[in-house]
């Protein structure tokens, strides 16, 4: 009996021999993908954003003013550039994160439902009335998703007048937080630099209306006010 198949050539053999070669280079190169912008544990963010690298320096320099009432800041150790989250204002008018380019930026995630939340807030209004205007505003976005007037009553009767009102009735804002690490539970409040990259980031309230926190914040908006 005799072989009808013919033999494999000697140059189609050795392109066999490199098929588990060439697989195994392209799952290396995904992997190495995967962590660079998922990280390790599948966190989603940018790693080694050059632009970020400046608040990580800022972070370091801070970090001894995170004491006191301010002293569960976390603060930066690698750069983090934040996703341009979107959310409402008064009007109904769809706003990003990216729209406060060029200011330092007190990002705060609250809800009526939230005590301390609700305890914080009128210390986030004092912050801004103190700190708010060219380079700095705080950004307290309210993720309520049943009674979109309740939150504003809320604001009305507590007469938080120095801050604007922020909604996001999906609360994707949170998920979106949550995805890079950054949202743990309620309240949330991420500081962010004028490039839209983490200085710091805090799971829970803080007295923001303090003096410890007014001399980190002057510090994060313009380093030599830090004194002030």
């Amino acid at each position: 009996m005799t072989n009808d198949m013919p033999e494999p050539s000697l140059a189609s053999s050795a392109a066999m021999r490199r098929i588990p070669i060439v697989i195994g280079a392209v799952l290396v190169a995904a992997l190495i993908g995967y962590v660079g912008v998922y990280g390790i544990g599948g966190t989603r963010h940018v790693a080694g954003d050059s632009a970020c690298s400046a608040a990580v320096d800022l972070a370091k320099k801070i970090a001894p003013l995170a004491h006191g009432e301010v002293a569960a800041l976390t603060m930066a150790t690698a750069p983090l550039r934040l996703p341009d989250l979107a959310f409402q204002d008064a009007d109904g008018k769809t706003r990003k994160l990216s729209d406060w380019r060029g200011k330092t930026v007190l990002l705060n995630l609250w809800a009526t439902w939230c005590v301390p939340c609700r305890k914080e807030m009128p210390a986030l209004d004092q912050l801004q009335a103190r700190l708010g205007g060219r380079d700095f505003e705080v950004v307290a976005v309210n993720i309520d998703t049943r009674d979109p007037e309740k939150p504003k009553n809320f604001m009305k009767e507590t007469k938080l007048t120095n801050l604007a009102y922020f909604a996001d009735q999906k609360a994707k804002v949170f998920q979106d937080l949550k995805a890079i690490g950054r949202a743990l539970g309620m309240p949330t409040s991420v500081l962010i630099d004028a490039q839209g990259c983490e200085i710091a980031t805090i799971a829970g309230p803080a007295e923001w209306a303090s003096e410890d926190a007014t001399k980190l914040i002057k510090a994060a908006i313009q380093p030599k006010m830090a004194g002030s």
